[in-house]
């Protein structure tokens, strides 16, 4: 699984013209899932992101997890080749968002996995990071 994550100010998701989803101030995360990814890829990298202390603290430094701020890649066309089919990314995406929202104790926002989503943002700082589950170093 590979997350692109950008600590925004807001963030929303539009289908069909329809706002599905926003947030203000908090984590947009972009999913991609690959036909080797499971759950425990899901697992990590849920617990990965909702741990990253990214957020600024009182000083003005990152040292603050979306836990800690939360209320209660060839050529010039992107490849799909590795991408997992619907029925098995569609299991582990809900999988990892139950993760999170377990983890967190909060239900959180999302798109609609497949769908043509028109996602908006202002990005903070901007503050933009690319975790691997094939890197877990």
């Amino acid at each position: 699984m590979i997350a692109v994550i950008q600590r925004v100010l807001s963030a929303s998701v539009k289908i069909e013209n329809q706002i599905r989803s926003q947030i203000e101030n908090g984590l947009l995360i972009l999913i991609g899932i690959e036909e080797t990814d499971n759950d425990d890829d899901g697992e990590w990298l849920s617990n990965k992101i909702i741990n990253l202390r990214i957020f600024n603290d009182v000083a003005g430094v990152m040292n603050l997890s979306i836990k800690d701020i939360a209320s209660t890649k060839k050529g010039n066309r992107p490849s799909y080749i590795k991408a997992a089919k619907p029925e098995i990314a569609i299991p582990i995406y809900e999988r990892f968002l139950k993760q999170v929202e377990s983890t967190l104790d909060k239900k959180i926002q999302t798109g609609e996995f497949g769908a043509d989503m028109k996602v908006s943002l202002v990005n903070d700082g901007p503050v933009t990071i690319i975790i691997d589950t094939k890197n877990k170093n």
